[in-house]
């Protein structure tokens, strides 16, 4: 849970009162000549962006403003600025996800007290502190010293107008943000509110640097190249351990069945590069390998697990039959006896192979696994809302989640079948959940077959078929022409990715419409090219 800060609340505890008045002595003794800025600059560039990613998720921020409470009217503003633009990109991804995914955790924030996300941030943010305030104190000079109380308390006065326009932008703004959600609305509501508070304080430098650190902290610092090499790679992890599954029957020859229990691959491209750069910051395709490699093993299980069963089969075997007998006229005996031919049910062993590749969704291993602190989980979620601010990179991957979705008015007439009323009621309630490969309820989100087997189990209708895969959902349905499909029927297709048989479902509701989890989960019409291109069967429900 975020920690709750009050407008008029400079600091938490005398305890803070006098940490902030150590530090002002501090830095107040030591001025920082242009040469040195620039030496540092040149040498620190990785460390800066780590440092202006922290600033941004709050930890900065908050120290600047003890720093300087008494000397930089400037300095206060920009704080509050930096917090209104941080909460403007969030309620943005509230707005749009908080009603679908409420079952999801939100992380939450620590103190700035406890350090930001590694020991070169840490150290950038000391220098920033610093830099900002030799910069004040600069600009303030003698005259400033020479103002006494009477200016103090003018500029205090002026500080909370102008964090009162703000304020009263930022409410305008959320709303204005809650109802349109495309990033480019985003980017241009940031930019007015930047404008408007910078226009409004005195200290404007010393903000605009504030709001740079924003932009960093919300955007991909890797150059494109190497954000889209790592993304292939990975991929190819998975194209390769799915064809490992596939040549099971050559790499392990011998057994009489092998059954195949293969989740969908995939997984969301902007997931992997937010969590790179949250722990590499601008990295290379070449520098992180090895953590490819460990989010992959984290995310698939493949298993060969063999079962031995013992079956019976039917053999013919042959007997002989005697039926001798004495003559009776010559006493002779008579060898009559003959061969015939009988069954018999013969016990044996019976191997199978049984080939399961799971996958445990790439956004549950980051966020369960990942070893992320909460500076960095604010950040990943930041950079997950904004896409890295290059919402173009991964535009075509089909796996990238959407906000947006096509609704659909199903028919009074359809309705009056009871059995498709509880499935569409059902179906309904989980329009805009984004798709997420191997999920399969509310909590997780779905992929195409996980939403329509939980439609299937939780309608009412007294179904209960488990967690099928589209080719499963076929097997147990059945099939139909297409000339007598009816709304509550499903529709699968085929060859929307690398696998046999069915590779898609969704449930249909008529007038050539189905609901079903695309990205994300809405409506479509099935007479599109690409669906009738990929169109495979119908099947009805038992």
């Amino acid at each position: 849970m975020a920690k709750k800060k009050t407008k008029n609340s400079k600091f938490r505890s005398e305890a803070d009162r006098s940490s902030a008045r150590g530090r002002k002595m501090r830095f107040s003794k030591k001025e920082v000549s242009p040469e040195e800025l620039a030496g540092r600059k040149a040498r620190n560039k990785r460390a800066a962006q780590r440092g202006a990613a922290a600033t941004a998720s709050g930890s900065v921020h908050s120290r600047v403003h003890k720093a300087n409470e008494d000397e930089n009217v400037g300095t206060e503003a920009m704080d509050y600025g930096t917090e209104a633009a941080e909460g403007t990109v969030r309620t943005a991804d509230k707005a749009v996800y908080s009603a679908k995914m409420h079952g999801r955790k939100q992380p939450e924030t620590v103190d700035a007290e406890t350090g930001g996300s590694n020991p070169a941030s840490k150290l950038k943010q000391k220098e920033d502190i610093k830099r900002q305030y030799a910069s004040a104190k600069r600009s303030e000079g003698g005259a400033a010293a020479a103002s006494g109380a009477g200016k103090a308390k003018d500029g205090a006065k002026k500080s909370k107008e102008a964090a009162e326009k703000s304020s009263e932008l930022l409410d305008k703004l959320t709303k204005f943000i809650g109802e349109h959600s495309k990033e480019i609305l985003l980017v241009a509501a940031l930019g007015l509110l930047v404008m408007v508070i910078a226009s409004s304080v005195s200290s404007c430098s010393a903000f605009l640097q504030s709001s740079t650190n924003v932009v960093i902290a919300t955007s991909f610092t890797a150059e494109d190249a190497d954000i889209r090499g790592a993304n292939d790679d990975y991929k190819a992890l998975a194209q390769a351990l799915l064809a490992q599954a596939n040549n099971a029957e050559r790499s392990h020859p011998g057994y009489d069945e092998y059954n195949y229990y293969l989740d969908e691959i995939g997984h969301d491209p902007y997931q992997l590069a937010a969590y790179l750069t949250v722990m590499y910051e601008d990295y290379t395709r070449s520098e992180v390998q090895s953590m490819l490699r460990s989010l992959f093993d984290r995310q698939y299980e493949l298993t060969f697990e063999e079962v031995v069963e013992v079956r019976y089969r039917t053999e013919t075997r042959t007997r002989t039959v005697d039926s001798s007998y004495t003559d009776p006229v010559t006493g002779e005996v008579v060898d009559d006896s003959y061969e015939e031919e009988y069954e018999v049910q013969v016990p044996y062993d019976y191997y199978i192979l049984n080939v399961t590749l799971k996958n445990n969704n790439l956004g549950h291993v980051i966020t369960e696994s990942g070893g992320m602190d909460a500076d960095q989980q604010e950040r990943y979620a930041l950079l997950l809302q904004t896409k890295g601010n290059k919402a173009d990179l991964f535009a075509d991957d089909p796996y990238v989640a959407s906000s947006e979705y096509l609704h659909y008015d199903i028919p009074g007439e359809a309705l009056t079948d009871e059995r498709f009323r509880k499935m569409i009621t059902e179906a309904e309630k989980y329009l805009g959940y984004p798709y997420v490969w191997g999920g399969s309820s509310p909590s997780t989100s779905f992929d195409c077959s996980g939403f329509v087997s939980y439609v299937i189990n939780h309608c009412g209708n007294g179904w209960s078929v488990g967690r099928l895969t589209a080719n499963g959902l076929k097997g147990i349905c059945s099939i139909i022409p297409a000339s007598s499909a009816k709304p509550g029927d499903l529709i699968f297709f085929q060859g929307t990715y690398n696998t046999s048989g069915a590779s898609h479902v969704g449930i249909y509701v008529g007038d050539g419409m189905m609901i079903h989890c695309g990205n994300p989960i809405s409506y479509a019409s099935i007479n599109t090219s690409y669906w009738q291109q990929h169109f495979y069967c119908f099947g009805r429900l038992p």
